[in-house]
């Protein structure tokens, strides 16, 4: 779909205020196209095409978080899930590998503190995909993760995490998903002054806000330290006894999705990632 047919639409529902706008293309990602409106009164919007579930579950998830002032608002979603209009949010999307303990320490208390448990949603995973439980979510995403990382990691490292998804005590506490951003990495932060200002394009997921946390965590690879995810980990909402083994366990989980992400988009990183794998595979050893 043409953006100035996208435009002319907007005028005509009073979205924007008339068609002599600016337009800007920005990054997209690998599927997504984005515009950037630009109006006179300064008022900023972006525009988003992609496949029509990609959008409604975008929408989805940016409707129920509209008061959250990290995420954008959702300004308008095309019936026909075409498009979607949200807020534009000033910042840099510039990681600067500094301050990551402040950094999720704000998208604890800003973003994942905010998210909703959804009583009446029995499923959880990726919307439109979703498994009958967290373990089944995570199992899966762990075959798909294993077969990158053989010749990196031992059949015995590959079968410790997949033990470690496999702990019924692991999923206790977890008696209905909340719906979580889903890919909280620090490729979709927004920063102002250093700090962490918005969070950006969602892929909603059904399930455990730790998981959140511990993908932000484990998206770049400094300072994957234990005083820096306990930090965090400790201003979760509902997260205040969870015990040391617990959550390396976590840790190690979303170290070894990471590092198959990591393959595929950032292979020159994998050398720090490998280091903090004998970090915290020790660390889930040593209890």
């Amino acid at each position: 779909m043409d953006i100035r047919e996208i435009i002319n639409e907007l005028t005509v529902k009073q979205i924007i205020s008339d068609t002599s706008i600016q337009v800007v293309p920005l990054s997209g990602g690998t599927s997504s196209e984005v515009f950037l409106l630009l109006e006179r009164d300064h008022h900023r919007f972006v525009v988003k095409l992609n496949e029509e579930t990609v959008l409604s579950a975008e929408a989805g998830f940016l409707q129920n978080y509209q008061s959250v002032k990290h995420f954008p608002d959702l300004v308008y979603q095309d019936p026909a899930n075409r498009y979607i209009v949200y807020t534009f949010l000033q910042g840099s999307t510039n990681y600067t590998r500094r301050h990551k303990k402040k950094m999720l320490k704000i998208l604890v208390h800003e973003a994942i503190n905010h998210y909703k448990k959804e009583e009446d949603h029995a499923k959880w995973g990726w919307l439109g995909e979703e498994k009958d439980s967290w373990r089944a979510f995570l199992h899966g995403r762990i075959e798909e993760t294993s077969g990158l990382l053989q010749g990196f990691l031992s059949v015995e490292d590959i079968q410790y995490v997949r033990g470690l998804v496999d702990q019924p005590e692991r999923y206790s506490y977890l008696d209905a998903p909340f719906l979580i951003h889903g890919d909280c990495g620090v490729h979709n932060f927004l920063f102002n002054d250093g700090d962490l200002s918005g969070v950006i394009d969602p892929t909603p997921i059904y399930g455990d806000p730790l998981y959140d946390l511990i993908y932000a965590f484990c998206s770049s690879p400094d300072d994957l330290s234990r005083e820096t995810i306990e930090c965090a980990a400790a201003e979760l909402n509902g997260y205040h006894a969870i015990c040391g083994h617990f959550l390396y366990g976590e840790v190690l989980i979303g170290l070894f999705l990471r590092m198959g992400t990591c393959l595929i988009h950032h292979p020159n990183d994998l050398e720090e990632y490998m280091v903090a794998w004998k970090y915290w595979k020790n660390a889930c050893q040593d209890g």
